[in-house]
């Protein structure tokens, strides 16, 4: 996940670059230079802060950046010690994001969704049933079991390549924004089952389903 540089195991662990972050790089939502007085962590109600959306599996998280650097909003940074990030504090939920980040977090998730076209194509490609009456593609906003029994009838004549052909082959409008929606939905934690983005352990707890769609296509 990052250049290890020769330091020990326990410069990483101590600055939060942990495996289980899983994010290779990430966007940011909203820089607070001065601080957000609403944070759940204590510390960083008065240092700069950054909230983030990782690039690969949507983990929304709190960074601290190196002492004089300043992060943009929308600007794309590598998560790794060498790079503006000295810190991952830690995740967060949607319900932590500031007004602004929130603002921003539809048009940076779209940019990520077009960026990972490849990935998000494979999906309407290999997404198969949850159980005998509900099928994955069905969890899409828009997508009903007319729209769905035709992308699986479609997708058997021939794979869709880009969403150009899904938008042309079954008449889905903006299979884009269809992706962006459905991963909004599951970071609010509004749904029983995520397709994309891994809820919290007690979300799993309390009953939700993690389809973990992004760990398969990833490897693909």
């Amino acid at each position: 996940m990052y250049r290890r540089s020769g330091r020990p195991r326990r410069y990483y662990r101590e600055r939060g670059f942990r495996e289980e972050h899983r994010e290779q790089s990430v966007y940011v939502l909203d820089y607070l230079p001065f601080g957000n007085p609403l944070d759940k962590y204590r510390e960083y109600r008065n240092r700069p802060v950054a909230q983030v959306i990782g690039t690969k599996y949507f983990t929304l998280l709190e960074v601290e950046p190196y002492p004089g650097i300043d992060l943009e909003v929308g600007e794309k940074v590598d998560i790794s010690p060498e790079s503006k990030i000295r810190r991952i504090i830690g995740r967060i939920s949607y319900n932590d994001l500031t007004s602004n980040a929130r603002v921003n977090l539809e048009d940076i998730i779209r940019k990520i969704v077009l960026e990972s076209e490849r990935i998000f194509v494979e999906f309407f490609n290999k997404a198969g049933p949850i159980n005998i009456r509900l099928h994955s593609l069905e969890l899409l906003p828009g997508v009903g079991k007319k729209t769905m029994k035709l992308i699986l009838e479609e997708r058997k004549k021939k794979p869709f390549e880009s969403f150009n052909e899904i938008q042309e082959r079954v008449k889905l409008s903006d299979p884009a924004k269809t992706i962006v929606d459905r991963v909004i939905v599951e970071l609010r934690g509004d749904d029983k089952y995520y397709l994309f983005v891994k809820p919290p352990r007690f979300v799993l707890e309390s009953g939700a389903v993690y389809l973990g769609y992004l760990e398969k296509l990833h490897y693909l």
